[in-house]
């Protein structure tokens, strides 16, 4: 018994429109529209709701301004969902409510859990081949002229005292830890086996509530390149990226999010079992990226941001000097 991921966020926004446009350009697909709520889809049905931030009903904020109001995740059965509704009874917040049950986790995020109503799908995905293993033959790897994520693959927050979160997580969910910066950071997976993390909660020196990332799971390396490059194209500021990743080994790019914070593409991320045993790191700029690039790729030039694109057919191609 363990909790599956996450099923559904939803963003409280300042500005519905521009958030619209945003998420359609990241790639979701709209499966119903009102004036003051637009339900999005990943490809595997994992939701991302869009609200006005003055729309009624919506859970208390963490912090001013948009951000996320409410995670949802996803179980397996019925059964599952009474036995963990059972360990947040007595918890702030809690509440059961149609399918789904939840309360407010220590640093004041609403938390819900329901049946997951993601689906099973399959995906071709390009194969990599090393030196010891060859995962694609006779076939070129794709190129993406846009992406269309797969789920939301992690959530990462800001909180104001990351020992108590991490054993909130560990003790009503079994949220198991990944790594850690010792006191600083908890990186947690929902099960055993699984992708690096599903949760990431950072301490700052200044301690305070917040939203940092929501994560997008696409289906490789190329698929990050060619949906930051639309994203870029369509006039949205690249953060950081594309780039890697030492804790999670994932290739990432972080772009900023008009429905608060950022938003991150990424791919191939380490697996986990329960055999891993978590590490930890002092917080720095090597921990957080291997290698990373300066304000992104440009879709049109397909080159760094402001960077002037080849002229000839040939990358090699330069003009040569006029000869007197």
């Amino acid at each position: 018994m363990s909790v599956l991921g996450i099923d559904e966020i939803t963003y409280g926004v300042e500005d519905l429109p521009t958030c619209v446009r945003f998420f359609q350009d990241w790639g979701l697909a709209v499966v119903s529209e009102q004036p003051d709520e637009v339900v999005f889809e990943t490809l595997n049905g994992c939701r991302v709701i869009v609200a006005d931030i003055n729309k009624a009903g919506l859970p208390p904020a963490i912090e001013s301004g948009s951000t996320v109001r409410e995670v949802v995740w996803g179980v397996e059965s019925e059964a599952d969902l009474a036995h963990y509704s059972t360990r947040i009874a007595n918890d702030p917040g809690f509440i059961e409510a149609g399918q789904r049950v939840g309360c407010t986790d220590p640093n004041g995020l609403a938390i819900r859990l329901q049946v997951t109503r993601k689906r099973a799908i399959e995906l071709e995905c390009s194969g990599h081949n090393t030196w010891q293993t060859k995962g694609r033959i006779n076939k070129a790897a794709p190129i993406y002229e846009r992406a269309t994520p797969v789920e939301v693959g992690h959530v990462v927050f800001f909180v104001k005292d990351v020992v108590t979160c991490e054993a909130f997580y560990a003790d009503r969910f079994g949220f198991r830890a990944s790594d850690r910066y010792p006191n600083r950071a908890a990186f947690m997976r929902t099960a055993d086996e699984g992708g690096h993390h599903d949760i990431f909660m950072l301490q700052l020196p200044a301690p305070r509530a917040g939203l940092n990332h929501v994560a997008f799971t696409v289906r490789d390396v190329h698929e990050v390149f060619g949906g930051g490059m639309h994203i870029s194209r369509s006039g949205w500021t690249t953060e950081i990226g594309p780039g890697r990743h030492p804790v999670s080994s994932a290739f990432f790019w972080y772009f900023k999010n008009p429905a608060g914070a950022l938003v991150e593409y990424y791919a191939d991320e380490d697996q986990l079992t329960a055999e891993w045993e978590p590490r930890e790191f002092e917080p720095g700029p090597t921990v957080f990226a291997e290698w990373a690039i300066a304000g992104g790729i440009d879709g049109n030039t397909r080159r760094q941001k402001d960077v002037e694109a080849p002229q000839g057919k040939f990358l090699t191609d330069k003009p040569k000097p006029e000869t007197k």
